[in-house]
C-alpha cells in the first residue's frame, strides 16, 4: 500500500466521524424539539456506514489491495424508537389529554456516540500523521 492510499483511507475515515459527530450534536442540540417543520416531535437520527473499495489503477492491478476498503456514510436514518411523552396540559404542543410528545433522542447514547466517534476522528489524524512521518523519513534516506 502507498502512502497515497493509506491517506486516501484515513481521509475517508475522518469524514465519516465528522458525519457521525454533526449527527450526534444535532440529535442533542434538538432533545427538546417538539415540534418540526414535518410536523411532529424531532426524530433522533444515526449514520450507517459502509466500507467501499479503494479504487485506484495500481490497486486493480495488485490482488493483495484488493482486501483495502475505505469508509462511507451510506445514509442518516430516523430512530424508531416511541417518542418520550410527559403530562403537561400548559405546552403549547400538549394534546387534549395534555400528553405532550418528546423527542426520542437519548443523551447518554449520544454523549457514547460524540465520544466514540471523537476517538475515530483521533485514531485517523494518528494513523495521516504516521503515513506523514514514513514519508518524511523515506525523503530523508533518499537524501
Amino acid at each position: 500500500m502507498d502512502i497515497l492510499t493509506s491517506l486516501n483511507i484515513s481521509g475517508s475515515g475522518l469524514k465519516a466521524e465528522r458525519a457521525r459527530l454533526n449527527v450526534a450534536a444535532m440529535n442533542i442540540a434538538n432533545v427538546d424539539t417538539t415540534r418540526t417543520i414535518e410536523g411532529g416531535p424531532y426524530k433522533a437520527k444515526s449514520v450507517v456506514f459502509s466500507a467501499q473499495p479503494v479504487e485506484s489503477f495500481q490497486e486493480s492491478l495488485d490482488a493483495a489491495s484488493a482486501r483495502l476498503r475505505k469508509v462511507e456514510v451510506v445514509e442518516v436514518v430516523e430512530d424508531d424508537k416511541p417518542f418520550k411523552e410527559v403530562y403537561d396540559p400548559s405546552h403549547p404542543d400538549a394534546n387534549e389529554e395534555g400528553i405532550v410528545q418528546y423527542p426520542n433522542v437519548d443523551i447518554p447514547e449520544q454523549m457514547v456516540d460524540l465520544i466514540s466517534a471523537r476517538r475515530g476522528y483521533e485514531a485517523n489524524v494518528a494513523a495521516i500523521e504516521a503515513a506523514k512521518s514514513m514519508a518524511m523519513k523515506a525523503l530523508d534516506i533518499s537524501r
